[in-house]
């Protein structure tokens, strides 16, 4: 059996492990363990040990549990709560102004936290009913909550880039800082669809009753001290990060430090929010790092068969593709996986074989490493199994149904095959702020 035919085996393989329902770690580790068994015979055995030793000498390691520890706190503690409160007042006059608000809340815990479903969780228990209490339109403001927190993935500290960087070696403060401004742009093109919507059709977002809003100016600036203590914590985070003052790694525990103080400080930090807080945070870094370690291993064998080799001489030499023409497909190829699995399992999957492949092509692997980031965020909301889509369907009260949900996001897939065009075309608008940081 030729090479080729034995790396289309191992992912084929790989997918019907999935499929079936497997942990993503365990179908992934187990394909690959039995295929470098099968090609090299015991010796097989040291290419996950060194995997593991290389994953765990790999010192921005440390910033994952850190960062993943800091949102949780943040969430637990109730802050994003006094957050919407301000976004609330502050834009309820407008019409559409709270799913306004959410967007923002959204972009917040974003940044605090770099998980989509943070913001998920946040944007369904506490913006969704208030909301609802208001007479925004179910199917709309469903969407504005799906997209919103899909920013997470995208917006610095992303850990999402984190791991892209643990497995293309691409240095995680560039792609963080490449991320910055396509995040926000999305950001700024889901508000400008709200607003244009809404004043189109102001029955979907009406205004908040004056009684709620018109508070006294003291109050409404009172509301403010809200956004005080975020924009603190990613000002010591990522703002002395991006001057140089501190380290990526210390930058983490920065963060850290400064949402447990935030916490203590508004006097929430007790023996429940504390349990509930590491319990989250140890299960979702053990989980990343199992996925990391079976993706090495994975990727150890697939080079070593020469599949990186075989998709290049497919795209380029057999089908005659341009450049252009092959980071099209894979930005497709990635759509129709995120309809079956989650961002995790693609990069996985997919980045053995793509990110030595953008590299041939002459292709900026920080530039790629951002649009595979939007090309996730529009996966994640793409029937028929996006991941948000049933996220939103478990914490959705029961008068949103599923097909409401798979409506919500048309308009917002849209918006985001718009900016990740605009990314495309463009690749300055998500490579500027990294190379203005590292040229000054």
């Amino acid at each position: 059996m030729n090479y080729e035919l034995i790396a289309i085996f191992m992912f084929a393989s790989m997918l019907l492990m999935l499929l079936t329902g497997q942990r993503v770690f365990a179908a992934i580790g187990f394909v690959s363990a039995a295929a470098a068994a099968l090609l090299y015979g015991t010796g097989a055995i040291e290419m996950p040990f060194n995997a593991a030793f290389k994953l765990f000498n790999w010192y921005p390691l440390l910033t994952l549990p850190l960062f993943v520890y800091m949102g949780y706190i943040l969430s637990e503690s109730g802050i994003a709560d006094d957050l919407y409160k301000m976004f609330h007042v502050w834009f309820g006059g407008l019409k559409g102004g709270l799913a306004v608000g959410t967007i923002g809340l959204m972009v917040v815990i974003s940044a605090m936290n770099g998980l989509s479903v943070a913001g998920m969780a946040i944007g369904a228990t506490i913006a969704l009913p208030e909301m609802l209490k208001r007479g925004y339109d179910k199917i709309m403001i469903t969407g504005v909550i799906q997209a919103g927190s899909s920013l997470g993935i995208l917006v610095p500290p992303s850990v999402v880039l984190v791991l892209y960087g643990m497995i293309a070696r691409q240095p995680v403060s560039q792609l963080w800082l490449a991320g910055a401004i396509p995040g926000l742009m999305m950001a700024t093109l889901f508000i400008i669809y709200i607003v244009v919507r809404c004043r189109l059709q102001p029955e979907l977002g009406p205004t908040v009753s004056p009684e709620e809003r018109n508070l006294p100016l003291g109050e409404k600036l009172k509301l403010l001290r809200a956004g005080i203590i975020p924009f603190l914590i990613f000002f010591f985070m990522t703002g002395l990060f991006v001057m140089g003052i501190t380290s990526l790694v210390e930058s983490s525990a920065v963060g850290a430090t400064a949402a447990t103080l935030a916490a203590l400080v508004k006097r929430r930090l007790n023996k429940h929010v504390i349990e509930q807080t590491l319990k989250k945070t140890l299960g979702i870094s053990c989980m990343f790092l199992w996925i990391i370690l079976a993706a090495l291993c994975f990727g150890s064998v697939f080079d070593g068969i020469g599949a990186v080799r075989a998709i290049e001489s497919l795209f380029i030499t057999r089908w005659e593709l341009t450049p252009w023409e092959v980071l099209i497909m894979m930005q497709l190829s990635y759509i129709v996986m995120g309809m079956f699995l989650d961002d995790t399992a693609m990069l996985v999957i997919v980045a053995p074989l793509y990110v030595p492949l953008v590299v041939a092509l002459g292709f900026n692997p920080i530039w790629y490493g951002v649009l595979y980031t939007i090309t996730c965020q529009i996966a994640y909301m793409t029937p028929p199994f996006g991941y948000n889509l049933f996220l939103m369907r478990a914490m959705a009260p029961r008068e949103i149904t599923l097909p409401d949900i798979y409506r919500s996001i048309i308009p917002f897939v849209l918006v985001m095959v718009f900016g990740l065009v605009l990314v495309m075309a463009f690749p300055q608008i998500a490579l500027w702020l990294p190379e203005y940081v590292r040229g000054g």
